[in-house]
């Protein structure tokens, strides 16, 4: 059987549009923003956690590490789920799920029991983005689907931004646990509003008899090994390790074979061939590099300050409010510009890129003696950066997808924006730890030698601080040199496309 026999999504056009299906989407949207919350928050909030709980530092990094992989390879198989048992069922499952094992994690009674709960986690969290994108793409109209998707955008750039400030919010005033429940309300607020607001599709279990077996066999085991490997990286020292060396190299050879079954699967996870379309591929490379610039903005003030000046969550969140609180209104503005005809999504792009370009070399700036007020200016043109850096890929990458490629595009998009915030974490932190090494051995060799040095705590703490922030920025150069790279690739690759508009 082809693929294009099998059945797909009902088109947009079968459900009409208006105040129900907009409230489903607003519960889905509600769901995915607690997904991306609760893995910043838990990972901001790791401290705590471990405080309260008696985990070690080794296990620490595994909690983070399971919960990404298992919700990385979520991402990548749920839109042939929410096809097959239904886009309603399987969302509302998914959310309930990712309240309950929420809401057991504190009283994980050891930690490889709590490592499972937060891989469980991890699977249910990371099935919910395809959803919203799926959604967005299918029932909305024309005219107004672009709105649709800066919603999805939000959960790359309002979200991560919210986390520092929710993490002080919780963990300063109500206590540790809440790094972990605090899900459950919005999760039950948005399982009845998804209950109430979507359709609900029949199944489609003839879809069974031609599971891609080997594809989950494959696919799921790489790319868990593949986000192990980068998400632990950097704590056992990478190819240094044995272990590290097995899950990247052993990763890779699978999805290797992973994708060579996908090309000739009839009814595969991945449509490889979606990749011959020009402006998608563009969309999912450059959406690689926007997010390595876009967790490095937030990481290298937040890790600046908690290490040179000692701030804990609530002396920065400030900082990221700043960022996240007027992404509302600026994901709208920027959606309603991509959505004139005459404007030219690709140069919005670029717009938003050189205004990346330009936060991070203002950036290169810093010393010892910066501040929270200092980094107000850098971060406050990501306001408007950070949506005309995403709306446009996604412009990109959806505009004239036949409604069956639609959950193909999905799995396509939101893996590489799961994989792709994994990359961007480990490069960034090997890339910190070789730049802090090297300025660390340059001082050495420039005062080690040097009669007048004592080598008491505050001097020691001086070359610290002086330390940390030479590496700051440098890291700041190399964000920038990454943004501007991706501006000289937009004359070249993709083509330009025209908002879509009612027929």
């Amino acid at each position: 059987m082809r693929l294009s026999d099998l059945p797909a999504a009902a088109p947009a056009a079968q459900t009409a549009f208006g105040l129900r299906l907009a409230t489903g989407l607003g519960g889905v949207l509600l769901a995915v923003l607690m997904a991306g919350l609760n893995e910043n928050i838990t990972k901001a909030a790791l401290g705590d956690i471990r405080g309260a709980m008696g985990i070690g530092a080794d296990d620490g990094v595994w909690l983070l590490a399971v919960y990404a992989a298992a919700s990385v390879s979520a991402m990548a198989f749920a839109p042939w789920c929410s096809v097959t048992f239904s886009l309603r069922r399987f969302t509302i499952g998914a959310i309930a799920a990712f309240a309950v094992l929420g809401l057991l994690s504190p009283f994980a009674p050891n930690v490889p029991t709590l490592l499972l709960l937060r891989a469980l986690q991890g699977l249910a969290g990371g099935a919910l983005p395809p959803m919203l994108m799926t959604v967005a793409l299918r029932f909305l109209p024309a005219n107004i689907k672009l709105y649709g998707l800066a919603s999805y955008a939000l959960t790359a750039t309002f979200g991560p931004n919210l986390a520092t400030p929710l993490t002080a919010l919780w963990t300063e005033a109500a206590g540790w646990q809440w790094a972990f429940w605090n899900i459950i309300p919005p999760s039950l607020l948005a399982m009845a509003v998804v209950a109430w607001g979507l359709p609900q599709d029949p199944l489609k279990l003839e879809r069974l008899r031609q599971f891609d077996w080997l594809g989950l066999l494959l696919g799921l085991p790489a790319i868990c090994m593949l986000v192990l490997g980068l998400s632990l990286g950097e704590h056992y020292n990478w190819m240094q390790s044995g272990l590290i060396a097995v899950l990247l190299v052993g990763g890779s050879l699978l999805l290797l074979a992973f994708m060579v079954n996908e090309w000739s699967h009839p009814l595969p996870f991945f449509k490889l061939q979606l990749l011959a379309r020009r402006n998608l591929s563009h969309a999912l490379l450059t959406l690689g590099g926007v997010l390595f610039v876009l967790l490095a903005a937030s990481r290298i003030p937040g890790g600046f300050l908690a290490q040179v000046q000692g701030y804990r969550p609530l002396q920065s969140a400030p900082l990221f409010l700043l960022v996240a609180l007027p992404q509302l209104l600026a994901l709208v503005a920027v959606g309603a510009l991509c959505n004139l005809r005459r404007v030219d999504c690709r140069w919005v792009l670029a717009a938003g890129l050189g205004l990346l370009a330009l936060s991070a070399v203002l950036g290169t700036a810093i010393t010892p003696e910066w501040h929270r007020d200092n980094f107000y200016l850098l971060l406050s043109l990501h306001i408007v950066a950070q949506p005309m850096a995403v709306i446009p890929l996604l412009m990109l990458a959806t505009t004239g997808l036949p409604p069956q490629d639609g959950p193909f595009a999905s799995a396509w998009f939101n893996t590489i924006k799961g994989f792709a915030a994994v990359l961007a974490g480990g490069v960034l932190d090997f890339a910190g730890t070789e730049r802090a090494r090297f300025h660390a051995s340059a001082m050495a060799d420039r005062l080690g030698n040097s009669p007048w040095l004592d080598a008491t705590a505050p001097v020691l703490r001086q070359l610290h601080q002086r330390v940390t922030a030479d590496t700051a920025a440098d890291m700041y150069w190399i964000t920038a040199a990454l943004a501007a790279a991706m501006i000289l690739l937009i004359p070249v690759l993709p083509t330009r496309v025209y908002p879509p508009r009612a027929a």
